[in-house]
């Protein structure tokens, strides 16, 4: 009983109440919790805000096989994963290139042993996976 009187001294002798530390919890809380942001529909005043450029519209070209490469192929083709051809490995390539560029491109779009449909890119257009193909195959050759 001694240390809650001693602990309610102090509070009060500091200028705190229990209730006051509560709310400065409360607001801590509500400060760590806030939102990181808020929606301005244009049109409405939405007080002083700087507003961010519109995103740019995204292309509708196929993308490059040196960009389908980058964000999906190398993820297995760069080392080799299970048994994937290393890019640049003329070793590894020539077999599978006497086989012919469309049976290249039709495991790609539809899988082959360990690699799975489009290299597991389920969004990319055929005309991508295929550019894919050609950029890998054009830097052995």
């Amino acid at each position: 009983m001694k240390i809650i009187n001693i602990l309610a001294t102090i509070l009060v002798l500091s200028g705190l109440t229990a209730s006051s530390a509560m709310a400065n919890v409360d607001d801590d809380i509500r400060a760590r919790t806030a939102p990181v942001a808020e929606v301005c529909v244009d049109g409405q005043d939405c007080g002083d805000i700087t507003t961010a450029a519109a995103p740019k519209a995204a292309s509708s070209a196929p993308r490059s096989g040196d960009e389908v490469y980058g964000s999906v192929c190398k993820a297995c083709h760069g080392s080799g994963v299970a048994g994937a051809p290393v890019f640049g490995n003329k070793d590894e390539w020539a077999p599978r290139i006497k086989k012919g560029i469309d049976t290249l491109v039709g495991h790609a779009l539809n899988g082959y042993n360990a690699m799975p449909a489009k290299g597991g890119c389920s969004s990319c257009p055929d005309e991508e996976i295929k550019n894919a193909v050609k950029y890998m195959v054009s830097e052995v050759q």
